[in-house]
C-alpha cells in the first residue's frame, strides 16, 4: 500500500478505513475478548515490573550485578505494558485503530524500541548465568560494570534499530486485525526489504543465537557435572534437576513468546504473497506482549531471595517461605571442589 503522504512513510491508508473495514476482519465479540486479554496482560505486567523495579531499589542486598540486568528488564517490560498493551487494549475496545497517525508511529516505535531492548536484555543475561555458572573461577567474572555495559548496549542497539522507520527507511503500518501498528515485514520496496531483512537479522536472530548458545553451553556443563557427581555418588543432585528445569524453562518461555513472531515475519518477508488470516496473524503479537508478564515471573520471582523480599513487603512482613535459606545471585555458581576433583553445583534460585 501507498504511503499516506510523502515524507517519512510510517502509515499506510487502510488506518482511515475504520470500523468499516475492521468488522470485516472480526466480530465485535472478538475484538472484545482481544481487548480483556490484552488489559489482563497490560494490567498485570506493569503492576509485576513495578514490583520489581521497587523492591530492587528498596533492598540493597539485591543490587548485584546481575540485577542491574534484571531491572532494565522490568523497565523495558514495563515500557512495552504502557505504550503497547494499554493503547491495544483501547483500540480493541473499540475495535478499530483510533488514535491517527501520530498515534501509530509513536506505538510502532515504542513497542519496537522496548520490545527490542528487552530481547538484547535477555541475551545478556543468558550471557551472564553461562559466565557465572560455567566460569565461576576463571579469568572473566561478570561484574557491575559488564551488566551496565550490556544495560547500555541494549538501549543503543535498540534505538538505533528502531528508528529507520520514522525517517524513510522502512515502513510502520497496521497489523493483524488492525488495532496496533508494527513495521511493514511483507512490502517488497527496496527500502522497506533492505531495513526488515538487516532488522530481523539483528534484532531477532542474534538475541535468540545468544540466549540457545549460551543455554545449551550451561546444559552441557550441568550434564558433565551430574555425570561426575552420579559417579562419585551413586545419585544426581536435587539442585542439578532444579537447575536444569529453571533453563528449560527459561528457553521455552523465549520461544513461546517470541519464535511465533519472529517466524511469522520471516514466511511474510520471504513470500509477500502469503496469506495470512488477520486474527491467525495476531496470535503471535499477543505472544510476544505476553513476555511483560512471563519475565518477571521467570527471570526474578523464581529468584529465592527476590521472592523473599518482595512477599515479606507485600504480606507486611510475613513470609511463608522464610524456613527456606536465602541465597544471593552471586552464589548461583558451579565452583571447584578443593578435595575432590569435581564441581559443586549452587542453586539457580
Amino acid at each position: 500500500m501507498a504511503a499516506c503522504e510523502s515524507g517519512p512513510r510510517v502509515f499506510t491508508d487502510d488506518v482511515h478505513a475504520g470500523s468499516r473495514t475492521n468488522t470485516e476482519l472480526l466480530s465485535r465479540t472478538g475484538y472484545t475478548i482481544l481487548a480483556v486479554i490484552m488489559g489482563v496482560f497490560s494490567a498485570a505486567g506493569i503492576i509485576l515490573n513495578v514490583v520489581v523495579i521497587v523492591v530492587t531499589v528498596k533492598h540493597r542486598q539485591l543490587r548485584q550485578p546481575l540485577s542491574y540486568a534484571l531491572v532494565n528488564l522490568a523497565v523495558c517490560d514495563l515500557g512495552c505494558a504502557v505504550f503497547g498493551g494499554l493503547p491495544t487494549t483501547v483500540t480493541s475496545a473499540i475495535g478499530y485503530f483510533n488514535l491517527g497517525r501520530v498515534g501509530c508511529v509513536l506505538e510502532a516505535f515504542a513497542v519496537s524500541f522496548f520490545g527490542i531492548a528487552s530481547l538484547c536484555t535477555v541475551a545478556v543475561i543468558s550471557v551472564e548465568r553461562y559466565v557465572v555458572v560455567c566460569y565461576p573461577m576463571g579469568a572473566v567474572l561478570f561484574q557491575t560494570r559488564h551488566a551496565v555495559a550490556g544495560v547500555v548496549l541494549s538501549w543503543v542497539w535498540s534505538f538505533v534499530w528502531s528508528t529507520p522507520p520514522l525517517f524513510g527507511w522502512g515502513t510502520f503500518e497496521l497489523e493483524g486485525v488492525k488495532t496496533s501498528c508494527a513495521p511493514k515485514w511483507h512490502s517488497r520496496d527496496v527500502g522497506d526489504m533492505s531495513y526488515m531483512i538487516i532488522f530481523f537479522f539483528l534484532c531477532f536472530a542474534l538475541p535468540f543465537s545468544v540466549v540457545m548458545v549460551s543455554y545449551s553451553r550451561l546444559l552441557w556443563t550441568l550434564r558433565q557435572v551430574t555425570k561426575l557427581q552420579v559417579s562419585e555418588t551413586g545419585s544426581t543432585s536435587h539442585v542439578e534437576v532444579q537447575v536444569a528445569r529453571m533453563i528449560v524453562v527459561m528457553v521455552l518461555a523465549f520461544l513461546v513468546t517470541w519464535l511465533p513472531y519472529a517466524a511469522l515475519a520471516l514466511a511474510v518477508m520471504i513470500d509477500s504473497s502469503l496469506y495470512v488470516d488477520p486474527v491467525i496473524a495476531t496470535i503471535p503479537v499477543y505472544f510476544a506482549k505476553s513476555s511483560t508478564v512471563y519475565n518477571p515471573i521467570i527471570y526474578i520471582f523464581m529468584n529465592r531471595q527476590f521472592r523473599g523480599y518482595t512477599v515479606a513487603a507485600v504480606l507486611c512482613g510475613w513470609d511463608p517461605w522464610s524456613s527456606e535459606p536465602q541465597t544471593s545471585e552471586n552464589e548461583t555458581t558451579v565452583q571447584k571442589s578443593t578435595s575432590v576433583n569435581s564441581k559443586d553445583l549452587h542453586t539457580f534460585k
